[in-house]
């Protein structure tokens, strides 16, 4: 990929730097996401409840995303995506200080929200700006290496958020994101490409991707499909205490899934700038395959650390369907990528409660396994129907 690159308004530059700095938002992001949930007991203790109580805080975030996407993309429409981007993690910065210094329970609560509310919308407008920088066949490798920051952050920032809030208290784990995040802004402000903004973007014109079918039928692939995923993940340390019965080997794991993640992402990437429909439906059924693995897979260590690490290569999903989303969300190009994250975080929460329902209805542990794999199928079902249309479309252009 090109280091060196112009921008539409004919300023230098530098690809390798401005894609780093997206990166680095990328593992801020994935460090509090999933660093939150390692340091749920240390938390719990801290702000005087149990755990469940405390697991609010985690769904909290999550509703955060959900509803942030949409609004702040939409509310941003006007600004150039550079100011949009520092904006978004100045204010993530600030929301996981207040994070680290909350009081009670109902602060947390609110404070998790808030950090949340940036997270879609980064992701979104960075996979535009990064495909901006580089030609059309390389545009799904360039949001592949900003995500790579969300992916390293599974298997690097996620244990040493965890170390330290062990070692000096679970505040230090958000104080820590909080610096990332202002590292993050400060490397967007020296090296995100200066490109005006479009003086022609409204908040309608934003809005008018909710009327576009082939985009809810993308965001339909990313909320059902990945929930299987999220499904093992969630239970992954409890099916290795209960059924593998080796919990000394829930790091290693954890930081395999990461791993399959990382190349998952590099590889679904390369696939889908060569054909980004065939690769998402490869993924899923790949994904699906992997997942109704996982029961008998569970039963031994070295068996299950395999299966997690294939498992987490479905989440090259993400790319992919990123990619989609820029071709078919017309004019509506900021809202669509942003409403990426809300599928997935629709996922984070559906592929858990289903697994849950699976659990305690007595189907054991390792149930989650055909959760997902039901729930990979239902991706794969819709992206047949988004292809079937997508043929139709062809046939009638050409006549």
């Amino acid at each position: 990929m090109a280091t060196l690159a112009t921008t539409a308004a004919g300023r230098p530059v530098n690809v390798t730097l401005a894609l780093l700095a997206l990166s680095m938002g990328g593992f801020a992001i994935g460090t509090t996401e999933f660093a939150s949930m390692s340091l749920l007991p240390q938390m719990a203790a801290g702000l005087g409840v149990d755990e469940p109580t405390a697991g609010h805080v985690i769904s909290a975030y999550a509703l955060g995303v959900v509803v942030g996407a949409p609004v702040l993309a939409v509310a941003g429409a006007r600004l150039s995506r550079r100011k949009l981007l520092i904006a978004l993690m100045g204010f993530f910065a600030l929301a996981n200080a207040l994070s680290a210094l909350a009081p009670t329970l109902g602060w947390m609560l609110l404070f998790r929200f808030l950090s949340g509310l940036p997270h879609g919308a980064f992701f979104g407008v960075g996979a535009l700006v990064a495909a901006a920088m580089v030609p059309r066949e390389r545009r799904s490798q360039a949001v592949a290496r900003m995500m790579l920051g969300l992916t390293i952050a599974t298997v690097a920032g996620v244990p040493f958020a965890n170390v330290v809030g062990q070692a000096l208290g679970w505040r230090w784990g958000f104080a820590i994101v909080a610096v990332l995040a202002v590292a993050t802004a400060l490397l967007l402000l020296l090296f995100a490409p200066r490109t005006p903004a479009d003086r022609t973007a409204s908040p309608l014109r934003e809005l008018s991707a909710l009327a576009n079918g082939r985009v809810w039928l993308t965001l339909g692939i990313g909320a059902i499909g990945f929930g299987g995923l999220f499904s093992v993940y969630t239970y992954l340390a409890s099916t290795m205490t209960a059924v593998t019965g080796t919990p000394e080997l829930i790091p290693v794991a954890l930081a395999l899934f990461g791993v399959g993640m990382t190349v998952g992402t590099l590889a679904c990437a390369r696939g889908a700038d060569r054909a980004l429909m065939p690769t998402a439906g490869v993924t899923l059924a790949f994904s699906a395959l992997m997942l109704a693995l996982y029961a008998p897979a569970a039963q031994q260590p070295w068996s299950m650390l395999a299966i997690i690490t294939l498992i987490g290569t479905g989440g090259g999903l993400g790319t992919v369907l990123q990619a989609r989303l820029m071709d078919v969300a017309g004019d509506a190009q900021t809202l669509a990528a942003a409403l990426n994250h809300s599928a997935f975080n629709t996922a984070n929460a559906l592929g858990p409660w289903l697994g849950g329902l699976a659990i305690s209805a007595g189907y054991g542990w390792a149930s989650t396994g055909w959760v997902g794999m039901a729930l990979a199928l239902g991706g794969l079902a819709i992206w047949a129907v988004s292809l079937v249309l997508d043929r139709r479309r062809g046939a009638t252009a050409s006549r």
